[in-house]
């Protein structure tokens, strides 16, 4: 087969963001646009000829299509081997556990994470470094800035489309490809850190039972066959098993607007004692008790608390790290066990250098992302283990230990309130009155509260060096609370704007009170400050976590 140079031009708002690239389905159809960001990722990687990569996505529309475009692309630029899960799957977390454990060069992850899917939702694609994590700040920037200047990008002259379904290898050009069974390595790796012997005892006791949500998303496939195969939970424990291109025309995002399904079950009078949710690439999780849901900062600090109850972190933790949104609770849990906790800006590719270095074990975002030094990414699945684990060995509920742990440290009240499709140049402006008033804070009060201090995060990488400024608005009172104003990077369609609310109550009699009754001080404060609302011309925030 020969190879095919196509003309081309940048295209206006291709951007890579963060973490890579994410666009409505429609502009990824575009002639051109995919291809321009895959031949962009091609040219500025060193050492890519003959090299491995692994290829694989959350399934969503335009998944299969995608794939055999960079199939051909990869071929055309001299890759030597792609390693593909079997139907053009894999879940986030799988694919940077192939990654590492093929010592591939790279990766290339097909997903807009939680975003909706279908023909009207939206698509992305990011690169992963041999790591197995997001790329680094200065390999997006450098993808960036050759989208900018992009004239070409090469193909095969035949559109040949390879068989996705059956595993075993095959040839493209000069390229052999792998097709791979998606589940297989990963599961592998989740026998090596929990004991599973303890799990299958747990789901085999009489009357416990489990609820695992894939929301038709890129779990099914796994957690039936961790969950109901390998551990013996009864067939229809995972529902919405199936991996749908539409997600079932749900929104795949594991909290309680989203998972109605699950919290219905979960809330109900016959409750199983355990329930769980992930994403729509499965690196995000949700954990729930009978009539009682996790908050992802306090699942962080209670998998920390106790993991040397678990086989794969009983010679204890390096290290804890957050980012800084996420609240303290880990915090104290470092504390307590007298090792590190880093503070880190929103973003996974943070936790890989630490992670790297062996400077922590345990990393998590209030985002519902929770992981360990295991790969390089959150992990859903493996944090729905590590709670059944915990359960297993302590033999108490969701809420006897979540409960059991706030006795101990006190509990950090924390909300999440997000304004979504906000217009982006009133988002911006919001941001920036906040920042220009920032330095006159100190000593003011906003709705009664005194403020101490106020700062735009930033942050030094221990490991490299680099900086990162700019990383989320923070204004800290006197009573030990705080407030966290970002934008997000995650949506399609204007801005997201962010709002984090948090403040600490040792008194474990007042531990069962209404989170959002306790932070109305913070959120009067947020208002007076900001007039977030107002000028949203939101009466109350979209979701609210």
């Amino acid at each position: 087969m020969r190879v095919k140079t196509v003309a081309t031009r940048p295209i206006e708002g291709q951007q890579p963001g963060t973490s890579g690239l994410r666009k409505k389905v429609a502009v990824f159809r575009e002639p051109g646009y995919l291809e321009n960001f895959v031949q962009s990722v091609f040219d500025v990687l060193p050492g890519l000829a003959g090299s491995t990569l692994v290829l694989g996505g959350d399934g969503r529309f335009f998944n299969d299509r995608a794939i055999q475009i960079i199939l051909r692309m990869a071929a055309a630029n001299g890759v030597g081997r792609m390693i593909v899960g079997r139907d053009g799957l894999l879940s986030t977390p799988a694919a940077s556990e192939l990654i590492r454990s093929r010592g591939a060069f790279g990766g290339l992850i097909l997903s807009a994470s939680h975003n909706p899917g279908g023909p009207d939702g939206d698509f992305g694609i990011k690169y992963n470094i041999g790591n197995g994590g997001p790329a680094p700040e200065a390999v997006t920037a450098a993808v960036h800035q050759r989208t900018l200047a992009i004239d070409r990008w090469l193909t095969l002259e035949d559109d040949v489309d390879v068989d996705l379904g059956r595993v075993g290898a095959t040839t493209l050009g000069a390229m052999t490809i792998e097709i791979v069974d998606p589940v297989a390595s990963y599961a592998r790796l989740m026998q090596r850190l929990f004991d599973f012997d303890r799990l299958r005892a747990l789901l085999a006791r009489p009357g416990f039972r489990i609820c695992f949500d894939a929301m038709h998303a890129i779990t099914g496939p796994y957690a039936t066959e961790i969950l109901e195969r390998q551990l013996g939970a009864p067939t229809g424990s995972v529902i919405n098993a199936r991996p749908l291109p539409d997600f079932g025309g749900g929104h795949p995002d594991p909290n309680p607007v989203w998972a109605t399904e699950l919290l219905a079950r979960m809330n109900g009078a016959d409750a199983p004692d355990f329930g769980a949710a992930s994403d729509g690439d499965g690196d995000r999780n949700m954990i729930v008790g009978a009539r009682f849901i996790v908050t992802p900062s306090d699942s962080l600090a209670v998998l920390a608390a106790n993991a040397t109850l678990v086989p794969g972190y009983a010679a204890g933790l390096k290290g804890v790290a957050r980012s800084m949104p996420t609240s303290a609770a880990v915090d104290r849990v470092a504390q307590a066990l007298g090792i590190p906790c880093h503070e880190t800006p929103t973003g996974w590719k943070f936790f890989g250098n630490l992670l790297d270095a062996g400077l922590c074990t345990l990393c998590g975002e209030e985002s519902a992302g929770t992981g360990s030094d295991h790969v390089r990414e959150k992990d859903g699945l493996w944090a729905v283990l590590f709670w059944l684990n915990l359960l297993a060995v302590r033999g108490e509920s969701v809420e006897a230990i979540v409960r059991a742990h706030w006795r101990r440290f006190g509990r950090n009240v924390y909300s999440r309130h997000d304004y979504e499709a906000v217009d982006a140049a009133v988002a911006q402006q919001i941001v920036a009155g906040l920042r220009a008033e920032l330095p006159a804070l100190p000593g003011r009060s906003a709705a009664g509260l005194a403020v101490s201090r106020a700062d735009d995060f930033a942050y030094t990488d221990p490991v490299d060096g680099s900086i990162s400024r700019g990383q989320g608005l923070r204004v800290f009172f006197a009573d030990g609370s705080r407030l966290v104003l970002r934008l997000s990077g995650t949506g399609t369609e204007g801005a997201t704007l962010r709002l984090y609310l948090e403040r600490y109550e040792p008194d474990p009699a007042r531990h069962g009170i209404d989170a959002q009754a306790a932070l109305q001080p913070l959120i009067d404060a947020a208002e007076a400050l900001t007039a977030l609302r107002a000028r949203t011309g939101r009466a109350a925030p979209d979701v609210i976590t």
